[in-house]
This record gives C-alpha cells, structure tokens and sequence, in this order.
C-alpha cells in the first residue's frame, strides 16, 4: 500500500519478528497498527538473511526456522488486521496538532497516529545492489523473474532458469533449496572461496560436480539482457574480461544488505552508540510518544534476542495503551481467557 493516507492507533516501524509481535500484543489491547518496512516482505532479517535456518531459542519449539516462525508470527497477528506498508522507508516525522505523530514514507505514504513503536532491528536496511546498468528495470516484475534480493516463496522459482550471485550463507542456502525445484541454477563468484558454512559449501560443490547446478567461478555479473517485460539473460564476466551469457529467467543477487539507523538518527531521540536509550520498564524514549523495542534499543542488562523483544513488546504495548485510550481503564486479562478475534 503506497501514496495514500491512513489513520490508526500505532504505526510500527519495522517487519521483523518483534515488530509482528507487538502487532498480536496491541490487538489483544483494542488498538489497531500500520506497519512499515524497507523490505517488500515481513520477517526482518529473519527473511532477508537466513529464512531457512533453524532457530532454537524460541520457546516452545527446540527447533524452528526462521522463515517458519515468521509466517506463524504473521498468523497470530493477522486476527487484527495490521495494514502493511512494505518497501518503504519512514522518512519525516513529526508532531502532530493533538500530540500524535505523523509518519510520511518515501513512497508519500502519510500514517498518523496516538503512538510510535520502533521496531527496526539494526535499523533500516535494503539490499547491497550490484551496479549493472538498468537493473531497475527488472526490478520487481513478478513471481520468479527478474531481479529479487530475497526470496520469500521457493516454489515462484519452480521451472525457471536462476542465476545466484554471491559467496555468503544466502548465497549458498538458497543454492541448496532452489536446485530441487528449478529448471538450472547458476552461481556466479568471483573467486572459488565461499564465505558461507563448509558443509553447505561442500554439498553445493557436490551438486556442480553431479552436474544438478553450475559454479561459474571466477566471475561476476557485467550486465543483464531483456526487455520491459522480462529479463533473459545475465552477462558475466572474469577478470580478464572473458565474457559468458547466461540464459535465466531471474537473478538472485546476494550481497548483504546495507544497515543504517537512516532518518532514526534525526528525530530527536537519545542515543548510545547507534542504538535508542529507552525506558525498560515501559520501552519508552526520550520523546513522548515513541517507543522502542528488539534490537535497535539499548539499556542496562540488554540482551539481543528475539525473545527478549517479544517481552518488550508486551511492556511496550500496556504503556502504549493510555495513548490510544485516554481515561479508558486497562483491565489485565490472560490471552487464555481473553482469546483473540475468530478464536474459539
């Protein structure tokens, strides 16, 4: 949703797990959240970085992977209808004539609202795009072609001819789980080392040597091919300038993402080595009427995990509360009693 505007209770700045989170914590308080995210898709790092590793400290589930727990956290919210403004970046906010805020995006999406809860992990973040002429143009046109930074759903790749570029554990992860399904794969580095973990490595190099996938090491990508409709091929190049052509369908380029506090940094907020001081009895900041929460907060005894966030996003919502209700009683009740919208 982009270029309009909207009205809640809280916008949330950030997709990741404590942002869903605090989502499902707010519903279950009768107040209503937009949710922004620089990435086209919820779950945060855990999407963006290792969607198919396996997570183990959440409670409850000895083992869980990362793109599992965020699909489950997108369903416990999803009872109170959260609206989703993805890739988009916050960029102005300010106060608003009655003490709320007002949020404008960089897709002139405007979310006023009674409260703030940043949720941003280690800020806003993209993707590290290589610098191949065009590339905007394939950007973005559709399901299982062009050019993705992440992938969201295996089975949009299903048949089509992928070019993976990259030396790192997404690289190679999705490497692993997309030569199951696609027509061909082809990974593109420019040296034969890969950074990513050496069983994985080692089982992708078995995969080039059975002929399932195609390492072409040592290149990089030098160009794209295609039209406004449909990319057809990946130029790649060695360092010498010996060229190849490479039919696909989509490129896959993974080369991290670019990690800043962004417009955070100029709002007013105290700050503590690239990180927001809060309040952690309430994760409140220093400005009245935002609150923070997960990793991007820090405070004595902070710790970086997810489920410290959810905690904090429980706090943060019950002091939210009064912002949004005014006057109006909070009454304490256990989700098992209370149950959520739909429940039975």
């Amino acid at each position: 949703m982009t270029g309009s505007d909207h009205q809640t209770d809280i916008a949330v700045i950030g997709a990741g797990p404590v942002g869903l989170f605090a989502v499902f914590e707010a519903g279950m308080l009768k107040m209503r959240c937009h949710v922004i995210d620089t990435l086209a898709a919820p779950g945060g790092q855990c999407t963006a970085l290792y969607p198919e590793k396996p997570i183990y400290d959440i409670p409850g589930y000895p083992e869980i992977e990362s793109q599992a727990l965020i699909e489950k956290l997108v369903a416990q919210a999803a009872p109170f209808e959260p609206v989703m403004h993805l890739g988009q970046q916050v960029e102005r906010l300010e106060r608003t004539a009655d003490d709320g805020w007002r949020l404008t995006t960089s897709k002139g999406t405007t979310i006023t609202c009674r409260a703030v809860l940043i949720a941003a992990g280690c800020g806003a973040f993209g993707p590290n795009r290589p610098p191949l002429a065009g590339i905007e143009t394939y950007e973005n046109q559709g399901a299982g072609v062009g050019v993705h930074y992440l992938v969201t759903r295996r089975e949009d790749f299903r048949g089509k001819r992928v070019v993976i570029a990259g030396g790192g554990d997404s690289a190679v992860d999705w490497t692993l789980s997309l030569a199951e399904v696609a027509e061909s794969v082809t990974v593109v580095h420019r040296r034969a080392k890969f950074r990513a973990a050496p069983s994985n490595v080692a089982a992708m190099e078995q995969l080039a040597a059975d002929g399932v996938i195609e390492l072409a090491v040592p290149y990089q990508l030098a160009g794209l091919e295609g039209d406004d409709t449909r990319m057809s091929a990946v130029i790649v190049e060695t360092l010498d300038g010996e060229a190849r052509r490479l039919e696909a369908d989509t490129l896959l380029p993974f080369y991290g993402l670019a990690m800043t506090l962004g417009p955070i940094a100029d709002w007013g907020l105290n700050l503590d080595q690239h990180h927001i001081a809060i309040d952690p009895r309430t994760c409140a900041t220093s400005q009245p009427g935002i609150f923070a929460i997960g990793d991007i907060v820090t405070y004595p005894g902070k710790l970086k995990l997810i489920l410290c966030g959810f905690s904090e996003a429980a706090m943060a919502a019950h002091a939210m509360f009064p912002l949004v209700h005014p006057g109006e009683a909070l009454h304490f009740e256990y989700s098992t009693t209370k149950g959520v919208p739909g429940g039975h």
